[in-house]
């Protein structure tokens, strides 16, 4: 991966790119497939987030500019939320996710924010651990309990 990618404010024509990336992500984990089918409704992305400007999309360069992930965040006043991040699962362990968290970070940071939370999935518990999210407990979802995290800038 490496040089080829470059992180970028998410723009208008990408949103279906950014579904389509968003349900084949979704449907990549086995834990995961059975709920999303039987609830089609989560497998809508809204794309709302792109015109309000809070998604950023990892584009590999060196595939013709593929977006190849996202993050989606909103401040809540004390903190920044990440609601998104999805990378496609043919790019997974490629650094990409950890480079969209990075470029979180980053504005966090420069927006003198002193944490992101997340609700994570718990396939995606260990990912985020490795880039420094620490569990603080636990909350209910659509889909049953997932771990709260946070971490500090």
């Amino acid at each position: 991966m490496g040089d080829n990618l470059r992180i970028r404010p998410a723009v208008r024509r990408d949103v279906d790119e950014l579904r389509a990336l968003y349900r084949r992500s979704s449907l990549s984990n086995e834990g995961d497939r059975a709920n999303l089918l039987a609830h089609p409704d989560a497998l809508e992305w809204p794309g709302s987030s792109v015109d309000e400007g809070r998604t950023i999309v990892a584009i590999d360069a060196g595939s013709g500019g593929r977006i190849v992930g996202f993050a989606t965040t909103f401040d809540a006043s004390a903190f920044v939320e990440l609601e998104d991040l999805f990378v496609d699962p043919e790019r997974k362990r490629q650094g990409i996710g950890r480079a969209l968290v990075g470029a979180v970070l980053a504005v966090a940071r420069e927006h003198g924010f002193e944490r992101i939370e997340v609700t994570a999935n718990t396939h995606a518990l260990a990912f985020y651990e490795s880039v420094g999210f620490v569990v603080e407990g636990e909350t209910t979802t659509r889909f049953g309990t997932a771990p709260r995290m946070h971490l500090p800038v």
